[in-house]
């Protein structure tokens, strides 16, 4: 359930230019860009690893324990991303000439 601060819409309207922006996209592109907080979800398993550890007595110890985390919760990315195809497309017309040089369309 999600609820509204009392001061949640004044907010919205103040920055509702920046905010709108979002909703300009097709479906397709807003799914991806909300996937960002997958993104999210895993720094804030890092965060979640290394908080407890007082220190570390080097860097490959930190980067073990970091690519373990991430091992860990790659076990949970099994859903492809739906209609890929379609929202490749979608990003290609929307950022026209911007994606030439990494996908073959």
């Amino acid at each position: 359930m999600f609820i509204v601060g009392k001061n949640t819409h004044q907010l919205w309207r103040k920055k509702w230019d920046n905010l709108s922006v979002y909703f300009r996209y097709p479906g397709a592109i807003r799914r991806i860009i909300y996937t960002t907080n997958s993104i999210e979800a895993l720094h804030r398993q890092f965060r979640k690893l290394t908080k407890t550890k007082g220190g570390f007595p080097n860097d490959n110890s930190l980067l073990k324990l970091l690519y373990l985390g991430i091992h860990n919760a790659s076990k949970k990315w099994t859903m492809p991303i739906q209609n890929w195809n379609l929202t490749l497309s979608q990003l290609a017309i929307f950022f026209e000439g911007k994606l030439d040089g990494a996908l073959d369309l």
